[in-house]
């Protein structure tokens, strides 16, 4: 799949990333793994087809953003972190939280997403913030210890504005692959 998702113009992105699951979401996703090809796609159904496909014995995650809180212009992404809260897109604390991750210089791109799951084994409870999710994208230089506690640095700055973010998943890219 990996082969065709590179020669495809549907794909714009393709990366081989490690994930670390926060301590709070391990009992959502059981069946989780600790690698993951992460792509950048244009047509959603397409790829819902190539993955049902494909017979995926792993848990698959399918996010798709919901609002683009702000993009900047990078080189090279490093680390994704993507947060669950309890605010959902047209909530007033949004545009806080839009303001105070925009300080943060490294951080290239933040949406607001939601997840779906894909899973020959349905797990046993049901995330309950899959549509409350904001996404990170951070450039970065140096280690993924050192991004991810930039990304912490960042979680707490929303958290001192009243905005709670708890740590849903990082993915340390790897790899670009296309």
């Amino acid at each position: 799949m990996i082969e065709y998702w590179q020669k495809s113009d549907n794909i714009f992105d393709i990366y081989f990333a490690t994930a670390t699951f926060s301590d709070e979401s391990i009992p959502y996703f059981p069946n989780k793994a600790n690698t993951y090809i992460l792509a950048s796609f244009i047509d959603m159904p397409i790829i819902l087809t190539d993955i049902k496909n494909n017979n995926m014995d792993r848990l698959s995650f399918m996010f798709s953003f919901s609002g683009p809180l702000f993009e900047r212009a990078g080189e090279k992404l490093n680390y994704v972190s993507l947060y669950f809260t309890k605010y959902t897109n047209g909530d007033p604390a949004i545009g806080d939280l839009a303001n105070a991750i925009a300080r943060r210089e490294r951080v290239k791109k933040a949406s607001l997403a939601q997840m779906q799951l894909f899973a020959a084994e349905q797990p046993r409870f049901t995330f309950p913030y899959s549509k409350n999710l904001v996404m990170l994208e951070v450039e970065g230089e140096k280690t993924h210890q050192t991004d991810q506690k930039y990304c912490e640095r960042t979680r707490r700055d929303v958290a001192r504005k009243g905005i709670a973010l708890n740590n849903l998943v990082s993915f340390s890219i790897l790899e670009k692959l296309k």
